[in-house]
Formats: C-alpha cells, sequence, structure tokens
C-alpha cells in the first residue's frame, strides 16, 4: 500500500510542445553552380548539435536542434554537392521534471518530439534545391547525450599545459 501512495506523491510530468519554427536555414547547391563534368554518387555527412535554454515565463524552455549537411562525391571528397544548414527550435512548457532530470530531459526527449519536423524539411529542402530528397535515419538523441556528457567528463579531466 505504501508503494501505491509513493507513486501518487511524484508530480505528474506535463510537457506541451507551444510552437517549432525554423530560426535560421541555408542551401547551397554547388554542384548546379559548378557543373559536374561526370557521373556523382553522393556521400552524405550530418552533424548534429542540440541547445536549451530557459526562457520566461516560468516552465518555458527553449530547444534548438542544429545540423550541418554535406553532400560530397563518394571517392572525391573535394567535389562538393551541397551544403545543408539548419537551427530548428522548439519552445516547450514542461512541469513535473526533477531539477536532475532536466538537462537530459530538454536534450533528449524534446528533441525526439520535434526530429520528425525537421526530418520533412530536409527531405523538403533537399528536393527543391534539386536532388532526390533526404530521408535523414532516426538520431538517437540518448546516444548523442550521453557520448557529449563523455566527452565534457574527458576534457575536464585533461590537465591544462
Amino acid at each position: 500500500m505504501a508503494e501505491n501512495g509513493a507513486a501518487e506523491d511524484q508530480p505528474q510530468v506535463k510537457l506541451n510542445v507551444l510552437n517549432q519554427f525554423i530560426r535560421d536555414l541555408s542551401f547551397e547547391n554547388i554542384l548546379a553552380q559548378v557543373g559536374a563534368e561526370s557521373e556523382v554518387t553522393p556521400d552524405v555527412k550530418v552533424q548534429v548539435n542540440l541547445d536549451a535554454k530557459k526562457r520566461q515565463p516560468d516552465n518555458q524552455y527553449e530547444v534548438a536542434i542544429k545540423l550541418n549537411v554535406t553532400s560530397t562525391n563518394k571517392g572525391d571528397e573535394s567535389t562538393k554537392l551541397f551544403l545543408l544548414e539548419v537551427d530548428y527550435v522548439g519552445l516547450f512548457n514542461i512541469e513535473g521534471v526533477a531539477e536532475d532530470q532536466l538537462h537530459p530531459f530538454l536534450l533528449i526527449e524534446c528533441p525526439r518530439l520535434l526530429f520528425p519536423f525537421l526530418r520533412r524539411v530536409v527531405s523538403d529542402i533537399t528536393r527543391d534545391g534539386g536532388f532526390p530528397p533526404l530521408n535523414l535515419e532516426t538520431i538517437d538523441f540518448l546516444a548523442l547525450y550521453r557520448q557529449e556528457i563523455q566527452r565534457r567528463q574527458a576534457e575536464a579531466q585533461t590537465p591544462v599545459s
């Protein structure tokens, strides 16, 4: 019976997406500018950066996913096909998350909610830019978070000379 009481005492997590939007977007069709002299085979590299910050009023947060997508010709890294940079932002109202769990919640759960919409934006932009639509593979935000924590811990342990 005590177990049920403890579960009832824990606050209910409330998460509302208030808004989502493209803050910044840049797409360059480099291949069209320089022309292709031969057949190209795309090799796509995606870099992901996450950012979260508190907003006013209370319980509101801004979470940004910043993608840098570079496509080069496979086997010839110097031949760039396109470059896409997008900063996609979500505004969230979050209640009932413990303070020690807020940071991972903001950088794991919130990006998971935004990702399907960002994926569509990337697909549309690459298609409208003259390439086949790029359908991003699902990003493991938990793994990204863990990698960043490990990187910060290693950086903190490295003595400054």
